[in-house]
């Protein structure tokens, strides 16, 4: 045994059980306050840390049916609203920012540093962009349109970054050349060829920016103003005016809505990454 750790050395005997340890702690302090919320919203009461009493669904069922309990609307207008505001902006970003992340990948041309750091670069924070819409916009800041749009720009570098990064990751000028020389147009080469071999940028891409889309509250809160309410300021409606246990079920919701979204995503992704092979 004594023979058997003096043939390896120290960082191969504590350096990975190490990194495992950190890993396993920083993953359990991510993801307690994420179980005890959601086994919150189904307890009756909390004493102390944890929370404590016999299971029910009350407090689900006064977010989902919109009571006058937290935000008197229900759940489900708000978050089918919502989810398509955020969809509103990745389908932008995905029409405006792979194209841009493909030109700063690809091509060497006069500005190209100033368009890599405009386009992953946050221009401004959501409340001052909030902002510049009610005072440029009036007429448009006030519905669903001026959300859709604040949400892409908002978002765009987080999709112009994880796209970009799968780009530099590919030759981009033998693919293209390649293409272009069996007979296809470049229009045909970038989107047959190019595009569905950075999926899985494009997917990570979309997750991030629907993600924090469909959370983004200060943009949110300067712009509504009236009709159904983002999902951010259901949230806060719930948070605000209800009990902690009211307010745990409807970020619950939210958990289980990024849940699915992210999941679906990936999904397709993986079924996308399996048909090429």
């Amino acid at each position: 045994m004594a023979g058997r750790f003096r043939g390896r050395s120290l960082s191969a005997r504590f350096g990975r059980p190490f990194v495992l340890f950190v890993f396993g702690l920083a993953l359990l302090f991510l993801t307690l306050p994420v179980v005890l919320t959601f086994a919150g919203s189904f307890a009756t009461q909390w004493v102390g840390p944890l929370p404590s009493g016999p299971p029910t669904l009350d407090h689900w069922e006064d977010v989902t049916m919109g009571t006058e309990v937290g935000a008197d609307v229900a759940v489900g207008s708000s978050l089918i609203y919502s989810a398509g505001l955020a969809f509103g902006g990745v389908l932008i970003n995905l029409v405006v920012g792979v194209p841009i992340a493909y030109a700063i990948a690809r091509y060497d041309f006069v500005g190209r540093d100033w368009v890599n750091v405009f386009a992953i670069l946050p221009l401004a924070p959501g409340i001052i962009l909030g902002i510049a819409f009610l005072r440029s916009y009036p007429n448009l800041s006030t519905s669903g349109v001026a959300l859709v749009i604040g949400y892409s720009l908002l978002k765009a570098p987080y999709m112009v970054m994880a796209v970009q990064s799968s780009f530099q990751s590919m030759d981009l000028q033998q693919l293209e050349e390649s293409a272009r020389s069996l007979g296809a147009s470049w229009p045909r080469a970038f989107l047959t060829v190019i595009v569905p071999n950075a999926k899985a940028g494009i997917v990570a891409g979309s997750i991030i920016s629907w993600t924090l889309a469909a959370a983004e509250f200060n943009f949110s809160y300067i712009v509504y103003s009236r009709g159904t309410p983002p999902l951010s300021i259901f949230l806060f409606n719930n948070i605000t005016n209800a009990s902690f246990l009211n307010a745990a079920a409807a970020v619950s919701v939210f958990f289980l809505l990024i849940a699915l979204v992210t999941i679906s995503l990936q999904l397709v992704g993986t079924r996308g990454a399996r048909r090429r092979a």
